[in-house]
Order: structure tokens, then C-alpha cells, then sequence
């Protein structure tokens, strides 16, 4: 991998944003810590603008549930919280004032959205909860924020799993937090799920995509660099897929308007020669 030439954060933004349509609205919060608020904010805030700045200039950034097209290339820091002051004070098009606003969860307003956790096994559902027992866990987390909604209400979601290991990637989430496909696309209906679910699962090693149908995690393409085998180490669920395809690498022009348009100051992702 020519690691040099860009990084895998960079990969990620720019093959995320090839995916959005124009007009679409997407959605992401703020999630804490390093490694949470890169995957589960930074890149996705960096792909919605480069998409914006490419074939879908209609797109709509939905940050933090209120803020509408922000100009992310202002930032000097990423924020912490939803409703500190240097995001109130970032320049964007409009800030919502009250719940539900111009957008509604509820009424199926959001197109995609971006969410993370601790766990996500093989038919996508995510845990952000608890490890171990709920009664008595090993380990107690933030809770399950707004991935029930997201799992349930968004269009489609992007689970972020900024660490690839066996005990990120479980057979069975201890705790589910938002639901995936449990018996596959009849199942999720069986349970009152009429629209969204997961669309991919995206890990410093690879993208998982879905058989839906069926109800479970498949992989759809290797990182440049990544072996099979070193994903099917690292993935507490089988990994059937014999020959997936590579994540395209983006191409100097890409780089060069993701480091110098969208994420100038490098907030968001950081630049390799920085």
C-alpha cells in the first residue's frame, strides 16, 4: 500500500462519498474519544462535503441534528459535544431550533447516517451499551444514543468500526443497540422494521456489505495492502467471500481536493505530511 501517497482515513472519506446521491440528506453526530470521533464523525463529515464538492453538490449535512450544511473547512477543532460553543458559532446554512424541524427522524427525512460501537456481529447489529452480562457487564459504555433510530428510521447506515478485532467483530453482540438484519430483511419486517437497516461496515481492513436476504455481513473489498486472511483472523464470524474485490485508491486530484477544499486545515483527517 503506498502508504505515503495518503492514508486510510482518506481512502475511506473519498470511496464513502462516491456513495451518496445527490439530493440525499445525511446525518452524524458526535462521537467522543480518538479513534470513535474520527470514524464515527470525522470521515463521514469529510465524505458528505466531498461529495457535496463533487456529484452531489444538492446533498445535505445534517451535523449534530441541527446544523445544516456546515462549512467544515472553517473548523479549527473537531467538537466535542453536540451544543458547544464552537459549533453554535460555526458558519452553515441554517441551525434547527426545535425538534423535529425541516427534518424528521420519524418521518423517514434522513437518507443515511453513520453510527459506531463497541461490537457488531454477522447480521449487523451494533452494541454501544454494555460487554458482558447487561445485569452485571465487564465493562459499562456510553449507551445506545440514537442508534436505535438510526438502525430503525434512517434510510440506510454506515456502521464505523474504527478497530478490526475478534472482539469487535462477535459472533452475537452482547447488547443490541440498533438492529441489523436478525433473520434477514423478513426478519427486520417481523419486528415492525419497515425501512433502513445497516448498508456496509466500514474497518481500517475492509468493507463489509449485506445479503440482506439472508441476513448476514459479507465483505465486499479488501484494503489495498489488507490479506484475506489477516480479516479472517480478526473477524470473530465466518467470512465466506474467496475473492473480494479491492477498495479503489483515490487518485491524486481526489487527494488534492479533500486536502486542499474540503479538510484544508487537516481537522478532520489529518494530512500525511503533517
Amino acid at each position: 500500500m503506498s502508504s505515503l501517497r495518503y492514508t486510510i482515513e482518506e481512502l475511506l472519506a473519498i470511496h464513502l462519498a462516491k456513495s451518496f446521491r445527490d439530493g440525499e440528506v445525511g446525518f452524524t453526530g458526535l462521537a467522543t474519544g480518538g479513534a470513535a470521533a474520527l470514524y464515527a464523525t470525522a470521515i463521514p463529515l469529510a465524505a458528505m462535503q466531498f461529495a457535496r464538492c463533487t456529484h452531489a453538490p444538492n446533498l445535505t449535512i445534517l451535523l449534530a441534528g441541527w446544523s445544516i450544511n456546515p462549512n467544515i473547512a472553517t473548523l479549527k477543532e473537531l467538537p466535542a459535544a453536540e451544543f458547544e460553543s464552537g459549533l453554535q458559532g460555526l458558519e452553515c446554512e441554517a441551525q434547527m431550533m426545535s425538534y423535529p424541524g425541516h427534518y424528521a427522524v420519524r418521518r423517514g427525512d434522513v437518507d443515511f447516517g453513520f453510527g459506531s460501537g463497541v461490537q457488531v456481529d454477522r447480521q449487523g447489529n451494533i452494541n454501544s451499551v454494555c460487554v458482558g452480562d447487561y445485569k452485571r457487564p465487564k465493562v459499562r459504555l456510553v449507551g445506545s444514543i440514537l442508534l436505535p433510530e438510526h438502525l430503525a428510521l434512517f434510510g440506510r447506515e454506515y456502521i464505523m468500526m474504527p478497530h478490526h478485532e475478534v472482539r469487535n467483530f462477535v459472533q452475537r453482540v452482547d447488547y443490541v443497540s440498533g438492529v441489523g438484519y436478525p433473520g434477514g430483511a423478513a426478519g427486520r419486517q417481523s419486528l415492525g422494521l419497515e425501512m433502513g437497516g445497516p448498508e456496509w461496515i466500514v474497518t481500517p481492513k475492509c468493507i463489509f456489505d449485506f445479503d440482506k436476504a439472508e441476513g448476514r455481513a459479507r465483505l465486499k473489498s479488501l484494503h489495498p495492502g489488507v490479506s484475506l486472511e489477516d480479516v479472517r483472523r480478526s473477524t470473530g464470524f465466518e467470512v465466506f467471500e474467496t475473492n473480494p474485490e479491492r477498495t479503489p485508491e483515490p487518485t491524486d486530484e481526489e487527494l488534492e481536493l479533500l486536502r486542499r477544499v474540503v479538510d484544508p486545515r487537516g481537522i478532520l483527517i489529518p494530512h500525511p505530511d503533517q
